[in-house]
């Protein structure tokens, strides 16, 4: 019996523990799902809930409006919009915009250890939108990252950072999105993954590379190897 219940453990066919929080890291039932989110207590993923806002679907969104690294010392929301009217954002601001959020948060991240994965989620349902989730080499540097993040601010909003079940970043996101074919839109159950400009995500590999051969930190053995490489 044991053995059947760890091998259906956190699948469709657990009745006790949640399949989509194991798979996914969020449930749209939230506190009110009928089966058990266990929270882990050691991982190499840290969930960085609702971080992301895309300019496009913010009313009071500014597409040049990303700040410059985690705010330190400024605690305070940004004023209200003069007008409740703005001009419609083009994707090619949008991009722009969420390029400059994915380097701001991906050298953050950086500093804490090796990042081996970086996923922020386009939904627009409350359980996804906006989350940001990075799979660290090890343990440890996932850990570190969840205890100092908790603690500052980020474009005058406060970080909530937590510890993620998820490690399969390809089983968390929604296959039909990655093909345009998607009918559920921004409201999916599964992880609509919002795509960096490739010359930046090159840029960024090889400067977190770079750093960790200078540094000596890529030939330390891995004591969690993840089974899935971006």
């Amino acid at each position: 019996m044991a053995q059947f219940l760890a091998s259906i453990y956190g699948t469709e066919q657990d009745k006790v523990n949640c399949s989509f929080y194991f798979k996914i890291g969020a449930c749209r039932h939230g506190d009110r799902c009928s089966r058990k989110h266990v929270k882990p207590a050691y991982s190499q993923t840290v969930l960085l809930p609702n971080l992301y806002v895309n300019p496009a679907n913010d009313p009071a969104g500014n597409p040049s409006g990303h700040s410059n690294g985690h705010d330190r010392d400024h605690h305070r929301p940004r004023p209200p919009p003069q007008s409740s009217t703005r001009p419609r954002v083009s994707e090619s601001e949008v991009q722009a915009h969420f390029d400059a959020f994915y380097e701001d948060i991906y050298a953050e991240l950086c500093a804490f250890g090796e990042v081996e994965a970086l996923l922020v989620c386009d939904n627009t349902g409350d359980h996804l939108i906006g989350n940001v989730y990075a799979r660290f080499k090890y343990e440890e540097d996932a850990a570190k990252a969840v205890d100092k993040l908790s603690s500052r601010w980020y474009d005058g909003r406060p970080v909530f950072a937590e510890l993620s079940p998820v490690t399969d970043f390809r089983e968390a996101c929604c296959r039909q999105h990655e093909t345009s074919e998607c009918l559920r839109g921004g409201f999916c159950n599964f992880m609509h993954r919002r795509k960096v400009s490739p010359a930046l995500a090159r840029e960024l590999d090889m400067a977190q590379r770079k750093h960790l051969k200078l540094t000596g930190k890529d030939k330390s053995p891995s004591r969690s190897p993840s089974p899935v490489r971006r």
